[in-house]
């Protein structure tokens, strides 16, 4: 994989507007000689709701297996804030996401867990993957506990 030029790490970048201006980065995986896993967790996402305009939120957890490439952390960040006043249905928000993570790095496999707090008193949980978790790979439970409430 050919060095990058990298336009956000170490630089003062201003969030983006949008998903589509946002511009998610790649660097070379350090490791590509063995099988392993990276995880993102965001337990802080903010997007709105398409109908309403009120915020929504959400829980995420991003795993992946790099193959020749790794996400960059900052550029993940400011795409993932990037859908702050961004409109759309939870099941878009989880399912771009994973999408432009996966076009972004090409990884062996990966999955997103979008655990949403309850709109109209209904949690929804939204799972997408690609890929084929390499064989002796551990991929630990995503740690986020199902919905309670005050129950």
């Amino acid at each position: 994989m050919p060095k990058q030029n990298l336009t956000q790490l170490g630089r003062k970048v201003a969030v983006p507007q949008s998903p589509e201006e946002a511009k998610l980065e790649a660097v070379p995986n350090p490791h590509g000689d063995v099988d392993y896993v990276v995880r993102f967790t965001a337990p802080e996402f903010t997007s709105l709701c398409p109908v309403t305009g009120q915020p929504d939120f959400a829980h995420f957890v991003i795993d992946y297996c790099p193959a020749k490439a790794i996400v960059e952390s900052k550029s993940l960040k400011l795409f993932l804030a990037s859908f702050r006043n961004h409109a759309a249905f939870h099941e878009d928000c989880t399912i771009e996401i994973g999408k432009r993570v996966a076009a972004a790095i090409r990884p062996k496999f990966l999955r997103i867990g979008g655990y949403w707090y309850p709109r109209g008193g209904i949690p929804i949980d939204i799972f997408w993957q690609t890929g084929k978790l390499p064989k002796d790979v551990w991929l630990p439970d995503t740690g986020v506990a199902a919905y309670r409430g005050r129950g």
